[in-house]
């Protein structure tokens, strides 16, 4: 939590990486994790009345219990043996804009939601021998970025369906260029013997070295928040004049 005091607010960060909530049920080992699907994340009455709210979720869901799905989706009593990654995250996507259409009042609060940004791991994921130390300058021809991701066309669509207007912030396109943005193998300073060994398993190409690009998706956000703040002053003056008006 951040008090801006000079300027009267307040910023909170929740962590909530899949907007809906982390469980736990009983199993023959004592408890397993699951993913609730059906019920948001815990933290959602305490920012459900706040000016801005900024929503992300994307990079959990590529992690190997996500992405495989088996025995962790959870509705209600049910865990699924297996569920597909791309339908288990529509309907958490849903649940989450059901909870935001019934308790956000968009004439109180502007809405976002923030695309993520993909990995860049050549010859491998971070685990299987995918390195990326050597990369020092951006991707330049659009031939050589990876497809856009199917999770953000599924996002796309669950937006398209809300009755409260959200501001989609797509940084997924713009930050696939940046390839060499990333701490790699300099995200630490020292190493263990075993990472001293195979140097290539602990490289970071999924975070992003500061200051770097989310420096970028933070100035599109206070962009937006200008526009919006303009149009606002706009309808106010209109809304003035028509009053005006009609006393005459």
């Amino acid at each position: 939590m951040d008090d801006g005091q000079d300027y009267g607010l307040t910023v909170e960060f929740f962590v909530s990486p899949f907007l809906v909530r982390e469980w736990e049920v009983a199993d023959n080992n004592g408890t397993k994790e699951t993913l609730r699907l059906d019920l948001v994340g815990e933290s959602a009455d305490h920012y459900k009345g706040a000016d801005i709210i900024i929503f992300n979720t994307g990079h959990w869901w590529t992690h190997d219990k996500t992405s495989k799905g088996k025995d962790y989706y959870q509705e209600g009593n049910h865990v699924y043996g297996e569920l597909n990654v791309l339908e288990a995250f529509r309907r958490a996507l849903t649940t989450w804009a059901r909870w935001v259409d019934a308790n956000v009042n968009p004439k109180k609060s502007m809405v976002f939601f923030r695309g993520y940004s993909t990995s860049h791991f050549s010859g491998g994921q971070w685990n299987s021998g995918g390195a990326c130390d050597d990369e020092t300058e951006p991707i330049k021809n659009e031939t050589y970025l990876t497809p856009y991701p199917p999770k953000m066309l599924v996002l796309e669509q669950v937006l398209r369906g809300m009755k409260t207007h959200v501001t989609y912030l797509n940084i997924t396109r713009l930050t696939d260029f940046r390839k060499d943005g990333h701490p790699s193998i300099y995200r630490k300073q020292t190493f263990t013997e075993e990472e001293r060994r195979t140097p290539l398993k602990y490289q970071d190409c999924s975070h992003w070295c500061l200051p770097g690009v989310p420096d970028a998706w933070n100035e599109l956000l206070y962009a937006e928040l200008l526009v919006k703040e303009s149009k606002m002053r706009q309808h106010q003056r209109r809304v003035q004049e028509f009053h005006r008006n009609e006393m005459r």
